[in-house]
């Protein structure tokens, strides 16, 4: 199917501008690190029983231990670090701030797969790059309101951590999917390393109990159910079959625009005012995302 791993990636960036919210919103009643293994839980739930629906079985033990392992290693560094110093980062700096950041992370992800995977991006498609960056840049930054912020640098920082963590764990994940291996039972995988470093730093550092405790508040725990479902099961699966199926630069490229797909959102929803300069950032980070399905 044509272009196939570039539309996976673009329906990514819709789930994440929905779970980006949804995060936001319940890390700022509950705290971050609730909001990193509650989501986490009930998206390995969710896998598993997608994957006993699908395949038959509660989990892909076929894979082989060096397809286990790489998996492995991506859900640790993608769920369990990346996504905690992101959330953080939501809570201190909010959505806008912080998915700002992670348009770094197709810059990482290309520098990544040009040194461990022998990828290269021709000159066309890295100017449209830049162009989609540049636009979402334009539409996030917001005038520089931010900058009296008490948390900045600090937050800065987090979304840092967060796109790199994204990026380290796509490269991984690229290893583990050789073969056409299924993203559902991937993802499984990459879920299953991230609860279970969790809950064993939580259980070590004695933090176990208050951190599900947290989670009795309904309200939070509603928001992290239905960012759970959008994040780390759809968007994550579709994130997988984008990666497989096109470039580590083009697919995060393209998953880097939940930013812009949060202005109508933020318009037609929640009636926020959408200024001229977020407009034409929006028209160009979309042109350039275009640009790179013809070059």
């Amino acid at each position: 199917m044509p272009y196939l791993g570039e539309s996976a990636a673009l329906l990514t960036a819709v789930c994440w501008s929905l779970n980006s919210v949804c995060f936001t919103v319940a890390g700022r009643r509950v705290g971050s690190a609730s909001v990193n293994l509650g989501r986490l839980l009930m998206a390995w739930a969710t896998l598993v029983l997608v994957h006993l629906l699908f395949y038959g079985s509660p989990f892909p033990m076929q894979a082989g231990a060096a397809r286990i392992g790489w998996l492995g290693v991506s859900g640790l560094i993608g769920f369990a670090l990346g996504d905690a110093v992101l959330f953080e980062a939501f809570v201190l700096i909010g959505a806008r701030l912080s998915m700002l950041l992670m348009t770094l992370s197709p810059l990482f992800s290309a520098l990544l797969a040009w040194l461990f995977l022998g990828q290269n991006l021709s000159l066309p498609k890295v100017l449209a790059m830049a162009v989609t960056l540049g636009g979402i840049g334009w539409v996030v930054w917001g005038g520089g309101e931010h900058e009296d912020h008490p948390h900045l640098w600090r937050g800065i920082l987090l979304g840092i951590g967060g796109a790199l963590g994204q990026s380290i764990g796509l490269v991984f994940s690229k290893f583990g999917l050789a073969g056409n291996f299924p993203p559902i039972s991937a993802n499984l995988i990459r879920a299953t390393a991230g609860v279970a470093a969790l809950l064993l730093y939580f259980a070590a550092t004695g933090q176990l109990r208050r951190t599900l405790g947290a989670l009795r508040d309904g309200r939070a725990t509603a928001f992290i159910g239905l960012g759970a479902v959008t994040g780390p099961v759809l968007g994550v699966v579709l994130s997988l079959i984008a990666i497989a199926r096109s470039s580590m630069g083009v697919a995060a490229t393209l998953m880097s625009l939940s930013p812009v797909i949060l202005l109508p959102v933020s318009h037609f929803i929640f009636k926020e005012k959408v200024s001229g300069h977020a407009i034409l950032g929006t028209l160009l980070a979309l042109a350039g995302a275009a640009a790179l399905f013809f070059v």
